[in-house]
C-alpha cells in the first residue's frame, strides 16, 4: 500500500486509523505490518503507540486543527481582571511589582486562575480591555523615606506659605 501522510486527513478519520492501529499491534502484529497495512510509516505507529502506552486511549482523540480562536480568559474572569487592575495597585495584591506591567497581570492571572499566559497575550487583552501602556514615574534609588518625611512636615509648610505670601 502506497505511504501517505496521514495529516491530510480528517481528524475524525485520524483518530480512527490510530484506534485501528493501537487495536492490530496490541492484538499481537508487528508495527511494520500494521504500518504497511495502514499506509503510514513505522514511525508513527510506534509513535501512537508510545503515546497510547503512556496516557491511555485518551491520547489517540482527535484534536481540533489549527490556532485556537478566542482567548483563554472566560468573560467573567476577563471582567475581575478589569476590575482588580482598576481597583488596586500590584502591591495591595501582595505581588512583587509597583506598577502594572504585561507581567504583573500576568502573574495575577496564573495566581487567581491557574491559566498560564504569555506577555504578548496580555497586551493584547490589555488593548482589549482599554488599558494603555504608560511611562512610570522614576523614584530615586537612593531616596531616604524618613529624609522625604521630615522634609514634607518641616521644610515644605514653610515653603508653602512663603510662597503664599509672594502669591506665587
Amino acid at each position: 500500500m502506497e505511504i501517505k501522510d496521514a495529516r491530510s486527513l480528517p481528524p475524525i478519520a485520524q483518530e480512527d486509523l490510530r484506534q485501528k492501529a493501537i487495536k492490530a499491534v496490541m492484538a499481537g502484529k508487528k508495527q511494520g505490518e500494521v504500518a504497511e497495512m495502514m499506509g503510514v510509516t513505522r514511525q508513527a505507529i510506534g509513535k501512537w503507540v508510545s503515546k497510547f502506552r503512556r496516557g491511555g486511549e485518551k491520547t489517540l482523540k482527535a484534536r481540533p486543527k489549527g490556532r485556537p480562536r478566542g482567548g483563554t480568559l472566560l468573560p467573567w474572569q476577563a471582567a475581575q481582571m478589569v476590575k482588580a487592575i482598576s481597583d488596586h495597585h500590584p502591591d495591595q495584591l501582595k505581588l512583587p511589582f509597583y506598577l502594572w506591567t504585561r507581567e504583573a497581570v500576568a502573574q495575577l492571572i496564573e495566581l487567581r486562575y491557574g491559566i498560564r499566559l504569555s506577555v504578548w497575550t496580555v497586551g493584547r487583552y490589555l488593548v482589549r480591555w482599554g488599558f494603555t501602556p504608560h511611562k512610570p514615574v522614576r523614584r530615586a534609588y537612593e531616596q531616604n523615606p524618613e529624609a522625604v518625611q521630615s522634609w514634607l512636615k518641616k521644610d515644605y509648610p514653610m515653603l508653602k506659605q512663603q510662597a503664599t505670601k509672594e502669591k506665587r
